[in-house]
């Protein structure tokens, strides 16, 4: 049975890690050059209640959930609370560079970032969509964190927080520019996934999909794409404008559409046909969508 350790504290974690107590009980930022683990640890399973902020130089010899993958050049990856990573072999002390910073939710509860973490999606990505950063935005990226390392350096005083927690957010800020950055550099494997969520949504139509299971999730076209459901979300919204949730509920009100004034089929089996077990729902979305009910669009 896999060892399972999770740390619930900054303080736990960096205790763990060998550095004793952290400057600062809600943040840390750990120089990956100075971490070093031996065989004893790989396996071992790791969790915690923290957000992590992590650029790496290249492969740092971890798992993350049940896939394991190596770069080549600048990442910057995103782990949200409980996600689980695994130690896939050992590390030796000053084998990779990069920096780590943890924080803890509490560090940002009640303020205007607090609010906005959940809208930062990228935590929620897997890590084969990590960013890849140029030299340059490797810079402004690091630049942040040695606002917040220099801070952290000085005596804690009464504005500490608003200057990392501003810093944080500038961080973010920056990330997600460069991920926008990063979708239309690969505009043409964006439009491939596109493409792929079109015939996705056709064929689960045609297979009766929609009859045995209701509409498809975003999960399921996420799956068929190899994609996390936050990226594939955030890609179509890049690329078209419209998120996944758009793109099957567009779907839906545009075959609804073509059975409305091709079939006499009441609309009540028409919302069947396309998975809703209640017919107002269904005449809610079209409504939602086009402005008018499915009667008075078949009637005019």
């Amino acid at each position: 049975m896999s060892q399972f350790v999770r740390h619930r504290t900054v303080t736990e974690l960096s205790r763990y890690m060998g550095f004793g107590e952290p400057e600062h009980p809600l943040i840390t930022i750990i120089d990956v050059s100075r971490l070093a683990y031996g065989p004893e640890a790989v396996g071992v399973k790791f969790t915690s209640d923290l957000y992590c902020i992590a650029l790496k130089d290249s492969s740092c010899g971890m798992d993350y959930g049940r896939n394991s993958y190596d770069f080549d050049g600048g990442v910057l990856i995103f782990t949200a609370r409980d996600q689980v990573i695994t130690l896939s072999r050992p590390q030796a002390l000053g084998e990779r560079q990069g920096w780590m910073l943890y924080l803890h939710p509490d560090l940002v509860r009640g303020l205007p970032l607090g609010d906005r973490m959940d809208g930062f999606s990228f935590f929620s990505y897997d890590v084969h969509e990590a960013l890849h950063l140029s030299g340059k935005e490797q810079q402004m990226a690091t630049a942040c964190v040695d606002t917040i390392r220099q801070e952290l350096e000085q005596r804690i005083d009464g504005h500490s927080r608003k200057v990392i927690v501003s810093a944080i957010e500038l961080l973010l800020n920056y990330s997600s520019r460069f991920y926008e950055r990063q979708f239309h550099t690969r505009s043409t494997q964006s439009r491939d996934v596109v493409s792929t969520v079109e015939r996705l949504l056709k064929d689960y139509y045609n297979e009766g999909g929609f009859v045995a299971s209701g509409p498809p999730s975003i999960a399921y076209l996420a799956s068929a794409c190899a994609l996390s459901p936050s990226y594939l979300s955030d890609l179509l919204r890049n690329e078209t404008g419209r998120s996944a949730k758009d793109h099957i509920n567009d779907f839906i009100v545009e075959k609804a559409k073509d059975l409305l004034l091709s079939t006499n089929e009441p609309v009540s089996g028409i919302a069947y046909t396309l998975g809703f077990n209640y017919p107002h729902y269904f005449s809610r979305l079209f409504k939602s969508r086009t402005g008018v009910t499915p009667k008075d669009f078949r009637n005019n």
